[in-house]
């Protein structure tokens, strides 16, 4: 790998690219993001046209997150134990077969809920095992003191793809329709796995083969030993039911009938919501936060939730769309925090297992508030449900702050 260099100051959010393989694993990534986001969208909508009810689309929602959590425990402890660049192979190679698959049912005419709801299911199964790998990996292509920079800078891609994927989809959904936005999202799997393959990191260090239920035990049993770690993935298991739940299944509904508008207008929304996470990586980047890393990010994602009330009860749309830039503004910063701590505070032969750990337990009950949320959505608007959701996450991220790790932790 190359070596890095001392960056100005003003560049430091662009340090990380001095990398060969950083720079070839961030284009990957930057594409593959952009379909996903894509297909996000795609599928939302084309869930509410199928069955023009919120509950079909939490339950395809649940599904994709009940499969994705089958598997990222055990893709983290493959990771330790394996090279992380080759799961990563096989989880696009895997993920472009199965969205393929939708989109020969999806032009034949015959798409029906049940299609979705397996193929949902099998694709976060393959998700499952690149969500940890590719955590691993990025230490292993960057030097220390570029982490920052190379979260911020995946932060960057993964906010661009919902700035410029969701609009994407608006446009290629209402000109071609639904099968050519699916048919986007598995090409940018054979890009991802392009850019993957081209990759030469170094080796990890890796972790006592002990089978593979151990090794997970084993990560399981150091979440629980780091304070920081284990209440902070504990909380938002219950944020993310109550919060991110409500605006992943109603947000369509939200925009058809409060708003009166369309699948363009759903776009945009994520669209700005991706164009404020893309401030927060580069505000985070620029500013290295090094001191009480955890009261800072505690700090925005009460205000992040403060937004989504502002989000889900504006009588007008633009305020929505300027709650969701502010709203970006705070996940990007947030995210870029956690991230940098976990990558610069835990063993590298724990890395993979934590983060598996981490996206187990944090969205560990997200598919239950999807089918609750999809069950409950008749009984009031759908603005109202969101806010109530966000309203119970300040309550649960305030209560993190009585942790005195929390409050302190570089």
């Amino acid at each position: 790998m190359e070596a890095t260099a001392v960056v100005p100051s003003r560049a430091r959010v662009l340090r990380a690219f001095q990398s060969r393989d950083f720079r070839l694993l961030w284009t990957g990534q930057a594409i593959s993001l952009l379909g996903d986001t894509a297909f996000v969208v795609a599928l939302g909508w084309r869930t509410y046209s199928l069955t023009h009810s919120a509950r079909s689309l939490g339950f395809v929602l649940a599904l994709q997150g009940a499969g994705l959590l089958s598997t990222v425990l055990v893709g983290g402890a493959l990771a330790d134990r394996y090279e992380r660049r080759t799961l990563m192979l096989v989880s696009d190679a895997a993920r472009f077969l199965i969205v393929g698959v939708l989109v020969v049912v999806d032009a034949s005419g015959h798409l029906a809920i049940g299609n979705l709801c397996v193929i949902a299911f099998v694709e976060g199964l393959a998700t499952g095992f690149f969500t940890p790998a590719l955590g691993g990996l990025i230490p292993l292509v960057v030097e220390e003191p570029g982490l920052g920079s190379a979260n911020a800078l995946i932060g960057m891609a993964r906010q661009g793809s919902l700035l410029v994927g969701p609009t994407l989809a608006g446009v290629l959904y209402g000109f071609s329709g639904s099968t050519v936005v699916f048919a986007f999202n598995a090409l940018s799997f054979l890009v991802s796995f392009a850019f993957v393959r081209a990759t030469r990191p170094r080796a990890a260090e890796r972790s006592q083969a002990e089978g593979t239920l151990r090794e997970i035990r084993a990560g399981v049993r150091y979440v629980g030993s780091v304070p920081w770690l284990w209440v902070t993935i504990s909380l938002f298991a219950f944020v993310l039911m109550a919060q991110w739940a409500p605006i992943q299944v109603l947000t369509p509904k939200l925009v058809h009938t409060h708003f009166h508008l369309g699948v363009g207008a759903y776009g945009v929304i994520f669209s700005m919501l991706g164009a404020g996470m893309i401030v927060g990586a580069v505000a985070f980047a620029q500013l290295n936060p090094r001191r009480r890393r955890g009261l800072v990010s505690y700090l925005i994602w009460i205000v992040n939730s403060l937004l989504v009330i502002v989000f889900a009860l504006s009588p007008w749309y633009a305020l929505a769309l300027a709650a969701s830039f502010c709203r970006g503004i705070c996940i990007g910063f947030a995210i870029a925090v956690w991230e940098t701590m976990l990558m610069e505070l835990v063993p590298q032969r724990m890395l993979s297992r934590v983060i598996s750990l981490d996206w187990f337990g944090s969205f560990g009950l997200a598919p239950i508030g999807l089918l609750v949320v999809g069950a409950i959505s008749g009984i009031a608007a759908p603005g109202t449900i969101i806010a109530a959701g966000a309203t119970i996450s300040i309550c649960i991220v305030a209560g993190g702050l009585l942790s005195r790790q929390i409050r302190t932790i570089d």
